[in-house]
């Protein structure tokens, strides 16, 4: 059957401008403006049929100098291959300003922004995406207050401001600047961006949950053993060791991506699909999220850095070795780390976090292993594997449901076997970037997919349970692992010492 269930079709967005702070940059380059121009080839259905871009940021650079970044950009980094029509379309809506650091660089950015709007016939319409570092957030919300530049919630047109992660190093800074994103914009204009939420599979979670009864029923304490939820990145810290070294995995990692994993796994079901009904679930989680009791993190938490090793056969550098690092650094590279939901569904359930980079390979999985079957029938001889459903959220998208299956033959013979589902060979096409699928919605309006300012506070207040314990406790172990593994023992211990193991993506 190849029936296709239609619930919502992709909206098209309203004319507007997408002005891109820090447009000079890495992320820039690699994600927004192959994003845009993958939403621009999808044609007027999907795409504005009329907008503009404009890059903002410090150093002078001429729009044709601008443009042909761009297309190299959109050429290495698109889903899509360029098509030279279409770019030229594009890449007449580009433009760019320099003066982001300059005392009127506000002044001139109105300027600009009502030129263009003058020029194209478009409405003052405008999202203002913040790819800056986190230090410069609050300074850019209220310069932008300043200028005049943001519209009142509820005029004829919208302003919204997209906040990249990390928002604050930690709960007391992460409160400081939501209080001065707040002063200058309601949070119906705020879209603090999670690019995870961007993922098909991550969208496809509250499908495959509330969509098929089999598993809801099965979601819980009653039936559900443990969760595992593992982000492993082959690569090192790199050229980034002067944003990486003051944050850390629990900080870059576990406080925004793994536990928005955490709630979308966990949450009940949302009483509609308004964005406030899910941010709802998700945020209920976060409440019955246990913060850690004084003492717990030399138990429940492993903290450790990747040393030199092997990846993909090549000699690697440990962290400590790494350009930029300073000598002193006590960072983390990877963490993992016990956690338990006290709420009804979830009661004494664990769940598994695991982050680190410089691991074997790169992936994102979660794993919900599913209770033994009594120790009778064909479970009495031996313990026979439990049924599990992994989901796999990148690379390889999809999702597989282990079960037990008797071997052909004249012996009753039992072996697990994997019933598969991989969104590639499955359906046509290549999944759009998580970013086209959020710059869309922030044009629509759409706030599901974003992070509320609640939702922040809430993860904060659980990793600050643990950042209290590190600086408490300095005596607390930095462990060490070799570049190309899994990560140290004490992760493996930490994961055995409940009769269970890790899943390996």
């Amino acid at each position: 059957m190849n029936d296709i269930i239609q619930i919502a079709k992709a909206q098209a967005a309203p004319p507007c401008t997408v002005v891109i702070f820090g447009a000079s940059g890495d992320l820039s380059k690699r994600k927004l403006i192959p994003a845009l121009y993958n939403l621009h080839a999808c044609g007027p259905e999907i795409a504005p049929d009329n907008y503009a871009v404009l890059g903002f940021a410090r150093r002078p650079i001429a729009v044709e100098e601008f443009r042909a970044g761009a297309r190299e950009a959109a050429a290495r980094f698109s889903r899509l291959e360029l098509d030279d029509a279409r770019w030229r379309e594009f890449s007449s809506r580009l433009d760019y300003l320099a003066g982001l650091d300059q005392p009127d660089g506000f002044r001139r950015l109105k300027a600009r922004l009502e030129a263009i709007e003058a020029a194209r016939g478009l409405p003052p319409n405008r999202i203002y995406y913040l790819s800056v570092p986190p230090e410069a957030i609050a300074e850019c919300a209220g310069r932008l207050a300043e200028a005049g530049l943001v519209a009142r919630p509820g005029a004829a047109n919208f302003t919204r401001l997209v906040v990249e992660k990390p928002i604050g190093s930690d709960l007391e800074s992460a409160l400081k600047v939501d209080g001065a994103l707040r002063r200058h914009f309601d949070e119906s204009q705020i879209f603090r961006i999670d690019h995870y939420l961007g993922k098909e599979t991550v969208q496809n979670l509250m499908v495959l949950r509330f969509a098929n009864s089999i598993f809801e029923r099965m979601w819980g304490a009653r039936n559900v053993d443990h969760v595992q939820i593992t982000v492993a990145e082959s690569e090192g810290v790199g050229a980034r060791a002067l944003y990486y070294d003051p944050a850390g995995a629990l900080r870059d990692m576990v406080q925004n991506h793994l536990l928005q994993l955490l709630a979308l796994i966990a949450m009940d079901p949302p009483v509609s699909l308004d964005a406030g009904a899910i941010r709802d679930a998700k945020l209920n989680v976060l409440r019955a999220l246990r913060r850690l009791a004084p003492g717990a993190a030399r138990s429940l938490v492993v903290r450790a850095r990747y040393g030199p090793g092997n990846v993909d056969g090549q000699a690697v550098r440990g962290y400590a070795q790494e350009p930029g690092v300073p000598a002193a650094s006590r960072t983390e590279t990877f963490v993992a780390l016990k956690a338990y939901i006290d709420n009804w569904r979830w009661s004494g359930v664990p769940f598994y976090l695991r982050t680190g980079k410089r691991m074997p390979a790169r992936g994102s999985v979660i794993r919900v292993q599913f209770k033994d079957v009594p120790r009778i029938l064909f479970n009495r001889e031996r313990q026979l594997p439990p049924n599990a459903l992994t989901i796999r959220i990148q690379p390889d998208e999809g999702f597989s449901f282990e079960v037990l299956a008797k071997q052909p033959g004249l012996d009753i013979a039992i072996r697990p076997v994997r019933m598969n589902l991989r969104y590639e060979s499955e359906f046509s096409g290549p999944s759009p970037d998580a970013y086209e699928r959020l710059l869309l919605d922030v044009m629509i309006g759409d706030r599901t997919l974003f992070v509320s300012a609640n939702f922040v506070g809430k993860s904060w207040e659980f990793v600050q349970s643990i950042l209290d314990q590190w600086s408490a406790g300095p005596e607390l172990p930095l462990y060490e692992y070799p570049a190309g593994s899994h990560g140290p023992e004490a992760a493996e211990r930490l994961i055995a010492e409940d009769g269970r193991a890790w899943f390996n993506p």
